[in-house]
């Protein structure tokens, strides 16, 4: 797009230059883990405030690059487009046509659009996105197509329209995949378990990197590779793209600058902190695999181990934070099974790991109830399981 149309100088004034509402959406109960980490991305500090599945937050359009590209307990970032009031099919159709979209989408951009309702009298989700559609096909059929373009066409982008009370906000999806993916894992195992989940509980267990890590049933090996990013301050969104990408508004040059800004913190370790193992043979070369490929191995140490046959003397003389997701759902089909295996885990963490905090996936609220050291319970659905996230430390 040329620098010198009159688009682009309207695309500057309103989308680039102007402070937007963002919205980082979390898992429930994580919320006050992302504000945390917002406060610390100096494009948003001060700017930010926690809201039930997520935070709300200001800025110009580098805070969502930075956002996209470091949180690593959001599950997506939304940019706020326009709110207004409507309560029939007219005024509805009226005001989307209204919006700018030429500012916000390229032409020939493939949509998605995403409808939810709440005490509205327009509630029918389909008819609403049929509106949306039309309404942005016809906005953009006027526009003329420039010669040169910054965005990438191929992902589809992503609009949400959220209804309550005959109100509705109309927001673009800045992320495209879904945060917890990163980009780096291609293996997966049964029900593994999201990116986004293991970095909010290292981040609640207070892991910051420089302290041992032991991720004993790693499976596919998330907390391993979480952690050794969190060591290496690689952040959360380095080895993948973004839905802004595809946005007129997108500024290659600006998001090399701070990719390469984030560059330059990035450390290298003088020797593996991070202890993966597991009885998976087949799980244990995957990771590795992908440990190699992405430049970790001066960070993770993977073995093909059992937990209860680990001698933590071989490990480390220090102190850090343990992991602990066991495969409830995959191997212990039976519920006296899930229990005896968890008791076994506890027996072995109190009689071993003194002083270590932890993080460990109990597999209902009752049998959580029964740890024999003290840890704080946070309720999450997890492969189709609902499971209790207890965060403590081992004493």
């Amino acid at each position: 797009m040329s620098r010198e149309s009159p688009l682009f100088k309207r695309i500057k004034r309103h989308v680039i230059g102007r402070e937007r509402k963002f919205f980082a959406a979390t898992s429930p109960g994580f919320e006050p883990v992302c504000l945390q980490e917002l406060l610390k991305l100096e494009p948003v500090a001060g700017k930010a405030c926690p809201t039930p599945g997520g935070v709300e937050f200001e800025g110009r359009l580098d805070a969502c690059y930075h956002a996209n590209l470091n949180l690593r307990s959001a599950n997506r970032i939304l940019m706020r487009i326009q709110a207004f009031k409507s309560s029939n099919f007219r005024q509805l159709e009226k005001k989307t046509l209204d919006i700018p979209w030429e500012l916000y989408l390229q032409p020939g951009s493939l949509l998605n659009v995403h409808v939810t309702t709440k005490h509205c009298r327009l509630h029918h989700s389909d008819a609403i996105a049929e509106r949306f559609q039309k309404a942005i096909a016809n906005r953009l059929t006027q526009i003329e197509p420039e010669e040169e373009t910054h965005g990438i066409l191929s992902a589809p982008q992503n609009i949400y329209v959220r209804g309550v009370d005959d109100r509705f906000t109309v927001s673009m999806d800045s992320s495209g995949d879904i945060l917890y993916k990163r980009g780096l894992k291609k293996h997966t195992g049964r029900a593994p378990l999201r990116e986004t989940l293991a970095a909010a509980a290292l981040l609640l267990a207070g892991y910051d990197g420089h302290d041992p890590l032991l991720d004993p049933m790693c499976g596919s090996g998330t907390f391993s590779l979480e952690s050794a990013m969190m060591a290496k301050r690689i952040p959360a969104g380095w080895f993948r793209d973004f839905a802004f990408m595809g946005w007129p508004s997108f500024r290659p040059k600006r998001w090399t600058y701070i990719r390469r800004q984030a560059e330059s913190h990035f450390v290298q370790p003088d020797r593996p902190l991070i202890f993966a193992s597991d009885t998976d043979l087949s799980a244990c070369q995957k990771l590795e695999r992908c440990v190699q490929k992405h430049r970790l191995s001066d960070a993770v140490q993977v073995n093909h181990r059992d937990f209860f046959d680990l001698d933590l003397r071989e490990l480390t003389d220090r102190v850090g934070v343990i992991c602990i997701n066991p495969p409830y759902g995959r191997r212990l089909g039976v519920q006296s099974e899930s229990e005896k295996f968890f008791h076994a885990i506890c027996h072995k963490l109190k009689s071993e790991y003194q002083g270590w905090k932890l993080v460990l996936f109990a597999p209902n609220k009752k049998l959580a109830g029964t740890v024999p050291f003290q840890t704080k319970s946070y309720p999450i659905l997890h492969g189709g399981l609902k499971l209790a996230l207890l965060v403590g430390k081992i004493q």
